[in-house]
């Protein structure tokens, strides 16, 4: 019979394997809402603000029950809360097959399918950085190279679907076959190698390279200075990044690009978002999250700057490349950046609230660009306010200094 801790590895990797799969799925079909835009206001002749609040609902939920279920997930684990995410998900997919309303899409959408994704990015890297340390950037960026798959694949398998079978059809699928497989995984899922049977502690048990255990209290960690600034970084952050991901395709269907070809550019985001999320994951573990997450913020910057030039096929799909590496590292680098300031020992619960922070810039950007569009006719003076707002994030992020045990900072 082999030694346990022989074992060991070989679950830790089926750990990150069912992680990645999780991210693909859940942060796909979220994606995929960006191919439905145009139908859905062919339909139905809403207008972008009003299909961009369903988005910005469902975000919104996910945040909002998102610190429940790390508080949950802290305590009980993954496996019973991703099984009833993936039937929530499923089921807000099915309901939105046969939306007829405005208020049903927000509901089915924004709540269902939200309370549903909440789930996603705290049970999968929650989990991730329990099982691994000194790896622990390194095997987050593969995770996260999930969400780049998923960006890439399951948007063009819904513009495929519902160029054969109409959108009805096309959300009906997609959200079947996300909850079966999702279902499934989930029993596999375990909250640590100690819950797995195999040791109470981490497959690798060196400590990451900055990562720091300041010894605070709950409590006193809400205290810091440091939690807050993360927060804020994380809300701006991820204002800039959703509404670039929710409006990408409509903009470039306003410049004459075909529907495929237009869906094509977010593919392109998820794809190489990949190469963003691997690579930064590698370097995490050797310079930390910060010098990390700063690079990709200035790429960002550069690319926002020449999205406001970009009116052809070729440059929106240059912009989709660039954009997908500061994507995939920004991204990347959040969960490790928690983990590296505080540890692990509160890092559901912590990651949960900095993760609510981002729903909220991530709710109120969509909304905000979509009722710019309603009232001006087009994005310019958006995507000027996220360049914008991406600076000033960046700036936010340098300001950010390590913990002190001495240190009793707060507000």
């Amino acid at each position: 019979m082999p030694n346990p801790s022989s074992r060991q590895p070989a679950y830790a990797y089926l750990i990150t394997a069912l992680c990645f799969s999780i991210q693909a799925l859940g942060i796909g079909t979220y994606i995929a809402f960006g191919v439905f835009f145009n139908p859905l206001m062919e339909a139905f002749g809403w207008s972008r603000a009003a299909i961009s609040g369903a988005s910005s609902t469902a975000f919104l939920s996910m945040g909002l029950f998102g610190m429940m279920v790390g508080r949950l997930n802290d305590r009980f684990g993954p496996r019973r809360l991703m099984s009833v995410a993936a039937l929530l998900l499923g089921l807000g997919c099915l309901l939105m097959a046969r939306v007829t309303t405005l208020w049903e899409l927000y509901l089915f959408f924004g709540i269902i399918f939200g309370m549903g994704l909440s789930a996603i990015d705290v049970i999968a890297l929650t989990t991730i950085a329990r099982w691994f340390t000194h790896r622990r950037g390194f095997m987050t960026g593969i995770v996260k190279v999930g969400t780049g798959a998923g960006q890439f694949f399951i948007p063009l398998l819904a513009g495929a679907l519902i160029l054969l079978y109409g959108w009805r059809w096309a959300i009906a699928i997609i959200g079947i076959g996300v909850t079966l497989i999702l279902l499934l995984m989930a029993q596999l899922l375990r909250r640590d190698p100690g819950a797995s049977g195999l040791t109470s502690r981490p497959v690798t048990a060196d400590r990451a390279l900055t990562a720091t255990d300041p010894g605070l209290s709950l409590s006193q960690v809400f205290r810091t200075v440091q939690l807050w600034t993360i927060c804020m970084l994380n809300m701006f952050l991820v204002f800039c990044l959703m509404i670039i991901m929710l409006h990408i395709v409509p903009y470039a269907r306003d410049v004459g690009i075909p529907h495929i070809q237009a869906a094509g550019i977010l593919s392109t985001i998820g794809a190489v978002s990949m190469l963003g999320r691997f690579v930064c994951g590698l370097i995490i573990d050797r310079r930390g999250s910060k010098p990390v997450m700063s690079f990709c913020f200035f790429l960002l910057l550069v690319d926002l700057v020449w999205l406001q030039f970009a009116h052809q096929l070729w440059m929106l799909y240059l912009f989709g490349a660039l954009y997908g590496l500061a994507h995939g590292g920004c991204f990347t680098a959040i969960s490790p950046l928690v983990a590296e300031w505080f540890g692990i020992r509160f890092h559901g619960t912590l990651f949960g609230v900095v993760v609510f922070f981002g729903t909220l810039g991530g709710a109120t950007g969509p909304l905000l660009a979509g009722y710019l569009f309603d009232i001006s006719g087009n994005y310019a003076l958006a995507f000027r306010i996220v360049t914008l707002v991406a600076l000033f994030a960046w700036a936010l992020l340098l300001t950010l200094r390590p913990m002190r045990i001495s240190e009793h900072e707060s507000f």
